[in-house]
């Protein structure tokens, strides 16, 4: 598959997530994220730690206070997580973490988070966030500012996708560390065509040629139903034309030409004849049970549908099915980001050790084992050139699936981006319903949005 250059970058202001989908990788979602680094073994992220497993350090470990760290997360059916938590305590051995299992829906875990520390509970110590979190926690006092850590250690936030380091960053400060990411692909019928639409004008071209072919009923499969995927859907397509929802100063900016040609692309596809009827119901599960039945010639879908299209108990496109970046528009290709961080709990009475357990699940090591064992994506770079993170999973070693990564982009990063969410489905899907204009969804999500942050 061919590499797109890329126009766009990861530091668009914007941001999205999901059911399995919208989180685009929303924790286990669909279980199955996009790997976490390797590399590099510990240079850089065990830079701090005082047990270097060297005589001085052993040494300087028995001398160290016993502490023990709550680690909260959802389910993990891979036991990654077991094998991360063990190999940090044999490095650290005055540490002990202590797992604790939260909700598999995420919207229960995150008013659980919420319960918890807003009461000042000082319980859990780490624990894993939805890339829509962080700023929503930051500005509610929950979490432990990192920058201090961060320079102190010399961690080098270039590292990581930017896309991912943005979803934790607001008000100028770092209040997240990327663990694992994902993002949006575009899948096709390799035995129908021989590479994938650039633009999204071509797809619209290409889906209403080859609707039919192969037995296939549509051209095109997207996730237009109101929920998280559609405003991660729609992050796609106003990040491709160059327009955003919210810019770094927290200034809305969504109602702009690029988000209303953005508005009448979407529009266009939903109306068009090689679309199933239903489209507007459609989510991710909807999305790969018709993809896999042979039904459609392209699909936008996340990561975790490229092993569904090879398993032989319930693929009938097995072999004829590659993948490639989204479709371009104006400014370039953009992916909606997903993925999963790890933060602090402000009111951890070990900030220091809890900083020592996020540095390590969130470096090479830590991102290696979850990548291996865990099949999640890493979210730095250079674990993509590591031999066994390639080897664990096709993706981890597919030259595209990095460019994709790259042009990630986060949905809005906002305090209170559940609420900016909702505004945003109820305008879209009243666009896509043909109810009101592209200009009048502009319009409407900036006032509403703007009214939102005013309160």
């Amino acid at each position: 598959m061919k590499i797109w250059k890329k126009v766009l970058s990861g530091a668009v202001a914007i941001s999205m997530v999901s059911v399995m989908a919208a989180c685009g990788g929303d924790d286990d979602a669909n279980e199955t994220p996009v790997n976490d680094d390797p590399a590099n073994e510990t240079e850089n992220n065990n830079a701090g730690n005082v047990n270097n497993n060297d005589e001085d350090g052993a040494k300087a470990s028995e001398d160290q206070e016993e502490v023990t760290l709550t680690y909260a997360r959802g389910h993990d059916a891979t036991g990654a997580t077991d094998k991360l938590v063990e190999a940090f305590m044999e490095e650290n051995p005055h540490i002990t973490v202590e797992f604790r299992e939260m909700p598999a829906d995420t919207g229960q875990s995150h008013d659980q988070y919420v319960t918890e520390f807003s009461a000042g509970d000082a319980t859990i110590d780490v624990f894993d966030a939805d890339v829509i979190w962080p700023a929503e926690f930051a500005q509610g006092g929950y979490v432990l500012e990192l920058d201090r850590f961060i320079e102190r250690d010399g961690i080098d936030m270039d590292d990581y996708f930017e896309g991912t380091v943005d979803s934790g960053n607001f008000d100028g400060r770092q209040w997240a560390m990327p663990k694992f990411t994902d993002a949006g692909l575009l899948y096709y019928r390799s035995d129908i065509v021989d590479e994938a639409p650039e633009t999204w004008d071509d797809l619209i071209e290409m889906a209403g040629e080859y609707q039919g072919e192969e037995g296939t009923d549509f051209g095109y499969l997207m996730q237009a139903n109101q929920y998280e995927g559609l405003v991660v859907n729609a992050i796609e397509f106003i990040a491709s034309y160059g327009g955003e929802v919210i810019n770094e100063n927290q200034e809305v900016t969504v109602n702009s030409p690029e988000t209303i040609s953005a508005i009448e692309k979407m529009v266009e596809i939903v109306e068009s004849d090689f679309v199933p009827g239903n489209i507007l119901n459609f989510d991710e599960p909807s999305t790969h049970t018709a993809f896999l039945e042979g039904q459609s010639v392209f699909a936008r879908n996340w990561p975790y549908m490229q092993a569904m299209t090879e398993d032989e108990d319930q693929s009938q496109v097995q072999g004829n099915v590659e993948f490639a970046l989204l479709p371009a528009g104006d400014a370039g290709s953009a992916a909606g980001l997903g993925g999963w961080m790890t933060m602090i709990n402000r009111n951890s009475e070990n900030p220091e050790e809890a900083w020592e357990f996020v540095k390590f699940m969130t470096g090479p090591e830590g991102q290696k084992i979850t990548a291996i064992d865990g099949g999640s994506a890493p979210t730095l770079r250079d674990l993509y050139e590591d031999e066994e993170v390639r080897d664990a999973a096709p993706l981890f070693a597919d030259e595209e699936f990095v460019a994709t990564l790259e042009n990630a982009v986060p949905r809005p990063v906002s305090p209170i981006y559940p609420q900016i969410s909702d505004i945003m489905q109820i305008e879209l899907s009243r666009a896509l319903a043909g109810e009101i204009s592209a200009e009048e969804a502009a319009e409407n999500m900036e006032s509403e949005i703007e009214s939102a942050l005013a309160e």
